[in-house]
């Protein structure tokens, strides 16, 4: 989305089609899953190793118009959250030529242009660094790399098309010797909850590490590390 006025803020989110989606479809094909839950719903309870058994039995013993009218609107009710969810979670970025406000979970995060050297998407994550290489911001999303790009390079950003820094990453595996003090115990934690799906620990810990001066981008369940120099009052040494 873009405002007509040149100079303008340029948005990349949050579009309408994508609420459509989201608000329309999620409940639509919770009702479709819903309403199929009568005619399963005696099978399911006849499997030993099926789960909630007592609930499918429930079910099956109703009429078939109240099943089904339960069923419906419980797939109503799921795609509506569903959609809740996601309207919260996804990123919807906005860039002008002094700064870009990044939102998510009613959140907004802005950094100022001055502060950003290197803008870039990697894989199905927005990165931006400062002029020492460190990340300011690393947000993963669904939003088409090449509507970021347009959108940074319109307002005069920094787009490059690779990571600058790639080549520095190095593997993580456990008892490096040359990372900072600290941050290898960091690092078990957070493999620990990448490889356990908690998107939520991985991210608060990728910012615990980034205090101690250590990058952090994932492939798949692996980490890859490289370092940054902190700035002087933020150094343990003082240096």
């Amino acid at each position: 989305m873009r405002a007509g006025e040149p100079g303008a803020p340029t948005t990349v989110g949050g579009d309408v089609g994508e609420l459509v989606v989201m608000w329309v479809g999620f409940p639509l094909l919770g009702a479709a899953v819903g309403g199929l839950l009568p005619l399963v719903a005696d099978w399911v309870a006849g499997l030993p190793w099926a789960p909630v058994q007592g609930w499918f039995e429930l079910v099956a013993g109703l009429p078939y118009r109240r099943a089904l009218a339960g069923g419906v609107a419980l797939g109503v009710l799921a795609g509506l959250f569903v959609a809740f969810v996601g309207t919260r979670e996804r990123l919807i970025v906005t860039v002008d030529r002094a700064g870009a406000r990044l939102r998510r979970d009613g959140v907004d995060r802005d950094l100022a242009r001055r502060t950003v050297t290197a803008v870039f998407a990697d894989r199905k994550e927005l990165v931006l660094l400062d002029p020492a290489g460190a990340e300011l911001a690393r947000e993963r999303s669904d939003l088409s790399p090449r509507r970021l790009r347009d959108a940074f390079r319109e307002h005069g950003w920094p787009w490059q098309d690779t990571d600058p820094h790639r080549d520095a990453f190095r593997r993580w595996v456990a008892g490096l010797p040359d990372l900072p003090p600290g941050a290898d115990p960091l690092l078990r934690v957070r493999q620990r909850a990448v490889e356990a799906d908690r998107q939520r620990e991985a991210r608060e810990l990728r910012g615990e590490l980034a205090r101690l001066g250590v990058v952090v981008r994932d492939e798949g369940r692996r980490q890859y590390w490289r370092t940054v120099p902190l700035p002087r009052e933020e150094n343990p040494d003082g240096r």
